[in-house]
């Protein structure tokens, strides 16, 4: 990674940022040999992602074609824009953000016990807490659909959160989005490693 004070290496922190989100995006090699890229619901359930789709389309002929894909993931944090530093050059405003990229296989996974856990951890990831009924093999949804599996060979993640700036300059871009005080402002102060409440 060419920007190593980005980098993420912490298992768990690779997979709080995986779960934090529910949209990702997968690269396959399309008939044509363009990359075709396709956002997707998913959860990254023992180590892998899985998603559901319609069981047939261009993302299934591609990946029963070539099986190597790439999937990626981004949670968008704080844009530093212009008002942080009115004099500065255009070239200078900063988007911050947290993002994994994940190599992999991908396959189809058959009816059965492992497609019915992707879809029931699927459903448990977006609904949240909601008390729903189980997902099961004689649903007739459950046999209109597909489940995609992605087994991961390598994986990367990136948090851009001004590391490679001074002690001074992250405070004072931590107070700069603690003041503006948007949502994501927040989270992003937070992830820096400040309270907003002290600053």
């Amino acid at each position: 990674m060419r920007r190593a004070h980005s980098e993420v290496t912490d298992k768990q922190e690779i997979e709080r940022i995986l779960t934090s989100t529910n949209i990702g995006r997968m690269a396959s090699i399309g008939a044509d040999g363009y990359p075709y890229v396709t956002p997707v619901n998913f959860v990254y359930h023992g180590g892998e992602i899985y998603f559901h789709c319609a069981p047939t389309g261009e993302k299934l002929a591609n990946i029963a074609r070539e099986p190597r894909v790439c999937f990626e993931v981004d949670v968008p944090l704080a844009y530093l824009d212009a008002g942080f530093e009115p004099d500065r050059r255009g070239c200078k405003v900063h988007q911050h953000y947290h993002c994994v990229i994940i190599r992999g296989e991908a396959s189809v996974v058959p009816n059965g016990p492992l497609k019915t856990a992707a879809l029931n951890a699927l459903v448990a990831k977006h609904e949240r807490g909601a008390q729903l009924e189980p997902v099961t093999e004689d649903l007739p949804a459950y046999r209109a659909c597909a489940v995609v599996r992605i087994i991961p060979s390598s994986i990367s993640a990136k948090s851009d959160l001004a590391q490679n700036k001074t002690p001074a300059e992250r405070l004072a871009r931590a107070q700069y989005f603690r003041h503006r005080g948007g949502p994501v402002d927040l989270e992003t102060v937070r992830a820096m490693g400040f309270d907003p409440d002290s600053l």
